[in-house]
């Protein structure tokens, strides 16, 4: 599923460690956001990681995980382990806001507008020159033009 300029898939999963707590798609609307797939099982999202946690901490932008088909006491491991960059981590246990975001595989990470519209998808993990030459200059158009 092709999902570039289309709104984002609405969801409303349980919040990851806490799932008494929601994150919805609505959450990721008003100004411009990451929205990350990962999983503690997947190799290449241990690659991306400092990455974001280096975003998260710079305040240049909110990252929203969405934790893909992962346990609880693994993801929880992971994050104690490495750190947690994200702003919220939607619990995606069935997988299937991943299928309606299209995800083929972890990471992947998509640029949500403010209006909630995907405006660009990261297949593959994050590093520093994509974060420079990529989707930097795309949120600062992005967040310029709206």
């Amino acid at each position: 599923m092709f999902q570039i300029d289309k709104p984002l898939p609405a969801f409303d999963l349980p919040r990851a460690g806490q799932p008494d707590q929601r994150v919805t798609s609505e959450m990721l609307k008003g100004k411009v956001h990451l929205l990350n797939v990962f999983a503690s099982w997947c190799i290449a999202c241990k690659v991306e990681h400092p990455v974001l946690l280096q975003l998260s901490k710079s305040g240049q932008i909110d990252v929203y995980g969405l934790a893909w088909k992962d346990k609880p006491q693994d993801l929880k491991d992971w994050l104690d382990e490495l750190g947690n960059p994200y702003t919220q981590i939607a619990d995606d246990a069935a997988g299937r806001t991943a299928i309606d975001l299209g995800v083929t595989g972890a990471p992947e990470t998509f640029v949500i507008d403010r209006n909630g519209r995907i405006r660009y998808k990261q297949i593959g993990p994050i590093d520093d020159y994509i974060w420079q030459n990529t989707l930097k200059p795309m949120i600062a158009k992005l967040e310029a033009e709206q």
